[in-house]
């Protein structure tokens, strides 16, 4: 972990030390702002007229159970620390980031309008009391569901399959009817349409909430964010992946020409292997990013090569590797039977 932040750039280790209260950090001039507004756009656009999600500035995407607030993660509103998300995790994306906040938006206004308690919601969606569990085993291409986020993320409960049936329903051009013909989702679709159309002018029962802990309340200092939040990722453990990957890339040790460290091109490519990854196999995405590191790492360590000629081949291959290890976890609970 220090190792990592000693890579940082210096403006950046400057506030490694700096409770982040003390950051100064605010969604109003941020980056962030112009997305906030571009959910309420899209919200008004869909005749939602009564109701804004409050956002805040938090520890994680999130909506607190049964409020009808919206928490997005610190880091994004400062240049400084995105680059340190960045370097730590993933960071997101424009892309990413309407994704999140309009499902989040999707939980903000079940508990707005407390849909979740109405004979329909539960016949349609299910119980919202049902246990909530972070490990759940998806049913690949499901079309019970919508798919919006990564991991097959409406599987989850009932209170997410209406936050991503909502997503689907608010994302511009989505063309949900045509996309989800002949689906069980689409019930659900037309569900959200039909009752939006119904309160879009009616006021919310419940037009404010309460927040999980605010970027003012947080007295951890920014190094000890990441400490934290990195010990408490899952690993995929010692995999005995030494004879696969010198499969993979093949080259001779006298050959000097036309090559570069295999380590390299997987580096370079790492983010787009954990996004697809986590999208397709529904294995959480920290678990998803340490097992794509893992490989990366033993590449290293194993002085691998690459043919330059031959790239879109290696990650073609790695794609569909690191895919049947994924699989393989999501079926039996671990990466390599032993």
């Amino acid at each position: 972990m220090r190792a990592a932040f000693e890579k940082a750039p210096p403006e950046v280790q400057e506030i490694l030390g700096k409770p982040i209260r003390d950051l100064g950090l605010k969604l109003e001039g941020s980056p962030l702002e112009r997305f906030v507004q571009q959910l309420y756009r899209e919200l008004d656009r869909k005749g939602l007229k009564k109701f804004r999600p409050p956002c805040y500035l938090t520890d994680e995407w999130g909506c607190p159970s049964g409020e009808p607030v919206i928490g997005i993660p610190f880091y994004l509103a400062d240049p400084k620390l995105a680059r340190l998300e960045k370097e730590m995790n993933d960071l997101e994306d424009a892309r990413q980031i309407m994704m999140y906040l309009r499902h989040e938006a999707g939980h903000a206004i079940n508990y707005a309008y407390a849909l979740h308690k109405t004979a329909e919601w539960k016949q349609i969606f299910g119980p919202y009391r049902k246990p909530y569990r972070d490990v759940y085993r998806p049913i690949p291409f499901s079309r019970s569901f919508v798919r919006h986020m990564e991991g097959w993320y409406a599987q989850k409960h009932p209170d997410e399959d209406f936050a991503e049936t909502f997503a689907v329903w608010l994302t511009p051009n989505s063309r949900w009817r045509q996309k989800y013909k002949g689906w069980k989702a689409l019930d659900k679709l037309l569900y959200v349409d039909r009752t939006f159309r119904k309160l879009g002018k009616t006021d919310p029962v419940r037009p404010r909430g309460r927040t999980d802990i605010t970027v003012e309340e947080m007295d951890t200092t920014v190094a000890e964010f990441y400490e934290a939040a990195l010990s408490e990722q899952p690993s995929p453990g010692d995999l005995p992946l030494d004879t696969d990957l010198e499969d993979i890339f093949k080259i001779g040790p006298r050959r000097k020409k036309g090559v570069r460290p295999a380590a390299d091109l997987l580096r370079e490519n790492r983010k787009s292997l954990v996004d697809k990854l986590t999208y397709w196999s529904g294995v959480q995405r920290p678990l998803v990013k340490k097992l794509i590191e893992s490989i990366e790492t033993r590449v290293a360590e194993l002085n691998l090569r690459a043919d330059v000629k031959c790239e879109k081949e290696y990650l073609t291959e790695i794609t569909v590797y690191a895919t049947a290890l994924a699989m393989n976890y999501v079926a039996r609970g671990k990466f390599v039977q032993t």
